[in-house]
């Protein structure tokens, strides 16, 4: 939701601001979002843009908000009232497309931008990144056709942090590569002893729905085809020990895997897993909907032993609707005789909420 003030002296002052609005020196000025506590609460953030009309598009928190243009200036603005403790990934749209914002370091690839509330808790190890940085690629790289999932080579990544150890599988790989520096973060956590030394395994996606809704494909081919690659690449690594890391619907087949192939997968960090789903249930009109906690919590009802198994999981607060399927399956796990650890970030459904736990929840899978 969108607020705008009408008052010359005060929408601006407000966050700091002075000169005239559109000037030289204003922009010069700028260094926005902005954040001032709301009156009831939350905060009042201001966006600026230079140039053209344009909406700001939030990832899975808000519908897009117009920005307003100060009198005949190229000055675009909005004061968007946000909730406590957020953290979110969002766009400049325009007719033409879509932008990062140029006032903020913050960034998540070359067209998307990162803004926190001032009391979202801070995120370590991980780096701004602006729009025309270029995220670190690693150089080893693995040429990966596994059969049963529709054919088709796509490029697995290979990263050693720390001297390499056990291998840590990350779902939608190319997001962490090429989004949010995950090479950068985990050598930072490693140097600094939040975690051992891990070898980093980037597994893209070609299809999510096909992949990671249900499949033991996947996990067969991870089994028998990927993991033989890893250990035989070059880099120092202990495929023997693995954690998978997931979000989303990379989260429900972290934890699929972990139900169906226990011999594999015995560490989970799960943000945010799709526990809404089930057969079918991507047709409905409302997904969430359906029968709480969706396959997986019909899976774990039939009291599957699970001890031995390590599952962090944890979810954006502001996902009002995804938490109680969350829950039950937390609740069910926890159960059935898995160490469970639970949290929730400062966020909606966003990857950039989840960037700690990703990190935090990893180390935990990994403690004796």
């Amino acid at each position: 939701m969108s607020t705008f003030a009408a008052g010359a002296d005060q929408t601006f002052a407000t966050f700091g601001l002075s000169g005239d609005p559109g000037s030289e020196a204003f922009w010069d000025r700028v260094r926005t979002p902005a954040s001032v506590p709301a009156e009831g609460g939350g905060w009042l953030t201001l966006f600026l843009r230079r140039g053209s009309p344009a909406s700001i598009g939030f990832e899975s928190w808000s519908g897009p908000v117009p920005l307003r243009r100060w009198a005949e200036t190229d000055c675009w603005y909005a004061q968007v009232h946000m909730p406590a403790r957020l953290r979110v990934t969002y766009q400049f749209l325009t007719d033409d497309g879509a932008y990062a914002d140029p006032f903020n370091p913050a960034g998540a690839g070359g067209d998307r931008s990162i803004v926190s509330t001032p009391d979202a808790a801070p995120q370590p190890h991980w780096p701004a990144v602006g729009a025309d940085d270029v995220p670190p690629v690693p150089p080893t790289r693995l040429r990966w056709a596994p059969e049963g999932l529709g054919g088709g080579r796509r490029t697995v990544r290979v990263h050693p942090v720390g001297g390499g150890g056990p291998v840590v599988l990350l779902l939608d790989g190319d997001d962490w590569l090429y989004l949010h520096p995950a090479t950068t973060a985990f050598e930072s956590a490693v140097a600094e002893g939040a975690m051992p030394p891990v070898t980093l395994v980037f597994l893209p996606a070609k299809d999510r729905w096909a992949e990671f809704a249900g499949r033991p494909e996947l996990w067969r081919a991870v089994r028998d085809e990927l993991l033989p690659l890893v250990a035989g690449c070059g880099v120092p690594s202990a495929p023997e020990t693995l954690v998978v890391a997931g979000q989303s619907l990379g989260g429900l087949s972290a934890m699929y895997a972990a139900l169906e192939f226990p011999g594999l997968v015995s560490r989970v960090a799960c943000q945010s897993g799709s526990f809404w789903w089930g057969p079918g249930a991507e047709k409905l009109p409302d997904p969430f909907a359906g029968p709480l906690g969706g396959a997986v919590a019909a899976r774990l009802r039939e009291d599957p032993d699970l001890t031995g198994l390590r599952v962090a999981f944890d979810a954006g607060e502001h996902e009002t609707r995804m938490l109680p399927h969350c829950e039950l399956v937390e609740s069910l796990t926890g159960r059935a005789g898995a160490a469970v650890r639970v949290s929730r970030s400062p966020s909606g459904h966003d990857r950039a909420g989840w960037r700690h736990a990703l990190l935090r929840d990893v180390a935990w899978a990994l403690t004796p």
